[in-house]
């Protein structure tokens, strides 16, 4: 890959990445840092990678990066912070947005991925698999489940408030 193909890949891909992991994460600094990361590696593999590659391979670093993050972030015991007259400072439910978010959030994070690289991304079965490590049998059980479990948590809304 040369130094315009690297520059060319950055140009396309790095809002789409961007996009993945803050709708796996939710915090937009970390995934900032992921993402400069996976760019990072993609340069010192330049030579190795092909250019035409570079969107999964991008995807496939920032994925491994991301699931490597989640697993410190579990080690860490959050607090809730807590309003002074002791209750919860959650924002209420507002709308139709925040119901997928927070059903998305219920998954399991193995099918929240494949659903956000499939719908989100546009990633077929194949290359998900690839991102993933997944078989192609594998991601589109996982995506089945996952948007049968989205169907019943979004049609009762209440399990959402």
């Amino acid at each position: 890959m040369t130094v315009q193909e690297y520059n060319r890949s950055v140009d396309e891909h790095a809002d789409a990445l961007y996009r993945y992991i803050v709708a796996q994460l939710r915090h937009p600094e970390d995934a900032r840092d992921l993402v400069q990361n996976a760019f990072e590696v993609l340069w010192r593999k330049r030579e190795e990678v092909n250019a035409e590659k570079a969107r999964p391979y991008l995807f496939t670093v920032a994925y491994r990066d991301m699931i490597d993050h989640i697993r410190k972030q579990k080690r860490i015991t959050l607090v809730e912070e807590m309003a002074e007259d002791g209750r919860s400072t959650h924002i209420p439910y507002t709308g139709a947005r925040e119901a997928l978010e927070k059903a998305l959030g219920t998954l399991p994070e193995v099918q929240k991925t494949v659903v956000l690289l499939r719908d989100y991304e546009g990633y077929d079965y194949r290359e998900i698999g690839n991102i993933t490590g997944l078989s192609e049998a594998q991601v589109k059980v996982y995506i089945f489940r996952a948007r049968k479990a989205l169907q019943e948590r979004i049609g009762n809304v209440q399990n959402l408030i």
